[in-house]
């Protein structure tokens, strides 16, 4: 119908609770970087993921940035970093002058394939890190690749941006490697409009990513810096929003966990369509609902997407991998199985995200469901 309201992939979702904080921030005039929604936001996200030490940054981009220098990413080093993934993981690395190395994905969970990643370790032997990410809110394999990781005296960052609330084995993602990161973007699971968090487990880290983020001013009764600084600090205001949405957030994710499942009992006899796999290992928070086209079905994903366009619904391409990526061209590539095509290059080839947004009726999800369904039932008879 020419009528039918916009579905979105994923929309910010307001809950009311943010505004008491909000409401506060502008009544004592405290809406700069620091203040008390900054620290109470940075005590409650420990307080959720058992992490020990938290630090409010302006987005998840930051955090990555921060992490990396504390764990010593110079020019010239080598960084580990999956290539199915947001380019915001990746381009950190080239703030530091490092290379990166992209590592490939195993297909049970499309995050780092830990046997592309001993591959990469016989060619580069010393990395100074590993940037692991919990792709479409579902944690990696942390066992297999910290036990490969550990063995080489190699720190793990792990990118949680999209899984905020997601469990590996009964542990927060985001708590698993030497330092975590969240991104509270538009889109994510929860937002505060933009921004991200850095956490760890030693005070020290974040001390001096404070230190850091805050221009690096010494502690001096005038402007005094020894070293370069950035201006990476959360406002007042926008952790005001952030804790607000942290009080739903286990709202979100039980919905977000509604929408995948509608789609895969809904697509259950669709030979062409197949939900994202979960791995037996965690519990996923389900930000995005992706799924892959059957490779033996000629309709790829961007005619899906067009159509579900027009009908005013919409999807989203999976992220292209970064060793596919232009800007990234001619950096190393590690494949899960050299005997076949990359994994993740199948995976954005076939791959496509549905819409997920915490807002959508049942009445939304059938309208999409039923015009999937027509499409492939419509494009089977052209083949």
């Amino acid at each position: 119908m020419k009528n039918d309201k916009k579905i979105l992939l994923a929309s910010p979702h307001m809950s009311g609770l943010e505004m008491p904080y909000i409401k506060e921030a502008f009544e004592t005039n405290w809406i700069a970087p620091l203040g008390p929604n900054v620290t109470g936001f940075e005590e409650e996200i420990c307080a959720y993921t058992g992490a020990s030490y938290a630090d409010a940054l302006s987005s998840g981009t930051a955090a990555i940035h921060m992490g990396l220098m504390y764990l010593g990413v110079r020019k010239g080093d080598v960084v580990f970093c999956p290539s199915l993934t947001f380019s915001a993981s990746a381009n950190p690395i080239i703030y530091q002058g490092a290379t990166p190395v992209f590592i490939d994905s195993e297909r049970e969970s499309w995050n780092m394939s830990p046997q592309a990643l001993e591959k990469a370790f016989d060619k580069y032997p010393n990395p100074k890190a590993i940037i692991v990410v919990n792709l479409y809110g579902q944690s990696a394999d942390f066992d297999r690749i910290k036990a490969i990781a550990d063995a080489h005296g190699v720190p793990i960052l792990e990118d949680a941006a999209e899984s905020l609330g997601a469990t590996y084995k009964g542990k927060q993602t985001g708590t698993i490697g030497a330092i975590g990161i969240y991104s509270f973007n538009g889109n994510k699971i929860i937002t505060t409009s933009g921004g991200g968090m850095l956490v760890a487990n030693e005070k020290c880290v974040i001390d001096k990513v404070t230190f850091w983020a805050t221009q690096s001013k010494e502690n001096a009764p005038y402007y005094q810096h020894k070293e370069i600084g950035y201006n990476y600090r959360m406002s007042n205001v926008v952790a005001g929003i952030g804790r607000g949405q942290l009080k739903v957030l286990d709202q979100r994710i039980a919905k977000k966990k509604y929408i995948f499942e509608y789609y895969k009992e809904a697509f259950r006899d669709l030979d062409e369509l197949e939900m994202m796999p979960i791995a037996p290992y965690g519990e996923p928070n389900y930000w995005l609902s992706c799924a892959t086209i059957n490779p033996e079905c000629e309709v790829r994903p961007k005619a899906l997407l067009d159509y579900l366009a027009a009908k005013h619904i919409e999807g989203r391409a999976i992220w292209k991998p970064m060793h596919l990526q232009p800007v990234f061209k001619g950096s190393p590539f590690f494949n899960h199985n050299p005997e076949e095509p990359s994994v993740s290059e199948d995976i954005f080839t076939r791959g496509l995200c549905l819409p997920s947004d915490t807002k959508m009726t049942d009445a939304d999800l059938d309208r999409i469901v039923t015009r999937i369904n027509w499409f492939f039932g419509a494009a089977s008879s052209r083949y």
